[in-house]
């Protein structure tokens, strides 16, 4: 690529031999080569410099800022952590902002304001604990503000759910339930 614009650029001058074979040619070569490599590291450094473009490095780098890192996997999850992360400030401290924040760190979850200094996280659509708890409840504190009380909120069965299903303790005995599979036997959500 460059060694071309090397040689249009040269060309007019009519000083050097340009093919390879010659001194001057295999100079523009190397050259070439040289400044295309520099090129394509400088394209990459350009792409990991920004959050909204970063694939790797870059995305590390801005992770190791923070205590914990985001509960998310791919690139464009962890942007979007990232971006939720940065946004923090003296005004996030609505259960709006709080819940922004918490989704935008890759944890499906929202955050109702309980009254004074109280915060319940709820994890919509999630029967029982969520997978990967403990990093989820290490991150959620550090982004609440240490004032706050906060609770976390698991969504199981309920008695008045039984009822409505007809369940007996035979119907659950012969369904093989133990109380951990019984807990979690809520009923799909009606749209």
């Amino acid at each position: 690529m460059y060694e071309e614009y090397l040689r249009g650029l040269l060309a007019p001058l009519g000083v050097y031999r340009l093919d390879r074979d010659s001194l001057s040619g295999a100079e523009l070569y190397a050259l070439g080569r040289g400044l295309d490599a520099v090129s394509d590291r400088l394209e990459n450094v350009e792409q990991e410099a920004v959050t909204a473009t970063a694939e790797d490095e870059g995305l590390r780098r801005r992770e190791a800022l923070f205590l914990r890192r985001p509960a998310a996997f791919t690139p464009e999850e962890r942007r979007a952590a990232i971006a939720a992360l940065l946004q923090i400030d003296g005004d996030s401290l609505t259960p709006e902002a709080i819940g922004r924040t918490i989704r935008g760190c890759g944890i499906r979850a929202q955050a109702i304001e309980m009254g004074t200094n109280q915060v319940r996280v709820v994890f919509p659509g999630t029967v029982g604990v969520p997978a990967e708890f403990g990093q989820i409840e290490k991150i959620v504190l550090d982004i609440l503000p240490c004032h706050l009380g906060v609770e976390f909120y698991f969504r199981f069965l309920t008695w008045e759910e039984c009822e409505e299903a007809g369940f007996t303790w035979a119907l659950v005995e012969i369904q093989g339930y133990d109380w951990e599979k019984f807990q979690m036997a809520v009923p799909p959500a009606e749209e």
